[in-house]
């Protein structure tokens, strides 16, 4: 049940200062802010890269402020910090940012006039809390905390805005008319990786199908990047460290399908309108995962125990990187591919007929749609209990 908005609201902080995926899993909350609360200011206090990304990209946030480390502010630090955002005076304070064990005493000495949030049992009080119990969708546990300030849902799936400038940076990738997919072989974690060889043979069945293939990751992962390519019997395109996060959301915002690993670029596809087919453990799966299936297909691992130690991920930790991803079948991640693949050309010529762009014989032109709207414990990693 959502409560009743709080009155008389002109600024309001929101905490989450973390990762790419975890941004994209709080937009809808924020989307949810921005309705219940339109003429208030919605300020994120998050990382250096926030700052750099999320203005014009993220409709929802009018302005971004850097956050000191939220685990060292715990001991006491970064007293110039807190006096300047008091100094801001909020009117509401919002802590999306994990359990709440260091980023519950963060928010609080904000100085908001109204606090609410997650909160584990452990954690210091906030004015309305929800429990963080780990094992719920990021997008729902999120929309349940703003809830407790009268903020109810507009939408369920994170969506982001490509700018004009974003588009120019892809512009060299982007110009052939031709349909794109992507490859995203990379992951922060081993434990996230599914093979190199497994992605070229699901890239070489797409290209059969007359797909344009790029290969993306960032820098660090040119190697693996160039592993997929040289795997592949078709050629690809390789774009390891080329392009910034927006160059990168424009790239995805063109491609009719992205097959990719359970991370950040899997999550920007889903929120520029591409059709994607992600690789999860199935821990992640619950917290992660997609919440629809028409465009959205998960590729499940079921394994609990680590290939190396045979320990209990969902009871015990071990210092093992292997993945636990390797064993989902080539099979099921090419059929999803194909099948996202065929359903967005049809979706395409469907659309050309509805605008008059195809008579006669002409074969189908694929439309490359963008919306004009706009990390875990075991396998991932937050502020957790």
């Amino acid at each position: 049940m959502t409560a009743a908005v709080v009155p008389d609201v002109a600024k309001i902080a929101v905490l989450r200062a973390n990762s790419l995926g975890d941004l994209l899993f709080a937009v809808p909350a924020l989307d949810a802010l921005r309705a219940a609360y339109p003429a208030a200011e919605i300020v994120l206090l998050g990382r250096p890269w926030h700052a750099d990304f999320v203005l014009g990209r993220v409709a929802a946030v009018d302005r971004v402020v850097v956050a000191p480390d939220v685990e060292e502010t715990a001991a006491g630090d970064e007293a110039a910090f807190f006096e300047r955002m008091r100094e801001e005076r909020f009117d509401l304070a919002l802590q999306l940012h994990g359990g709440g064990r260091n980023s519950n005493p963060f928010v609080r000495r904000l100085g908001a006039r109204v606090t609410a949030g997650l909160r584990t049992p452990d954690a210091e009080p906030l004015d309305h809390s929800v429990p963080y119990v780990y094992f719920q969708s990021e997008v729902f546990r999120l929309l349940e905390a703003v809830a407790t300030v009268g903020a109810s849902p507009c939408r369920l799936e994170p969506r982001l805005r490509v700018l004009p400038q974003d588009r120019r940076e892809a512009g060299w990738l982007t110009s052939d008319d031709r349909p794109l997919v992507a490859i995203h072989p990379g992951a922060s974690e081993g434990r996230r990786r599914w093979p190199a060889p497994s992605f070229a043979a699901v890239g070489d069945a797409l290209a059969a199908a007359g797909a344009r293939v790029v290969v993306t990751g960032t820098g660090p992962e040119a190697s693996l990047v160039d592993e997929v390519v040289s795997g592949m019997s078709a050629g690809a395109r390789a774009v390891a460290g080329l392009l910034s996060i927006g160059g990168l959301a424009a790239l995805l915002s063109r491609c009719a399908v992205v097959v990719s690993n359970d991370t950040g670029p899997l999550h920007v596809a889903a929120a520029v309108g591409a059709a994607t087919v992600g690789i999860y453990w199935c821990g992640n799966l619950i917290n992660a995962g997609p919440v629809t299936r028409t465009r959205h297909r998960p590729a499940i691992s079921w394994r609990l125990d680590c290939p190396s130690c045979g320990a209990n991920c969902m009871t015990e930790g071990c210092g093992h990187d292997d993945s636990f991803v390797a064993g989902v079948s080539i099979d099921e991640v090419r059929a999803s591919a194909l099948d996202l693949w065929s359903a967005s050309l049809q979706e395409g010529l469907q659309a050309a007929v509805v605008a008059g762009d195809v008579a006669g014989d002409h074969g189908p032109q694929h439309r490359l749609g963008n919306p004009v709207e706009p990390a875990r414990v075991g396998l991932h990693g937050l502020d957790h209990p």
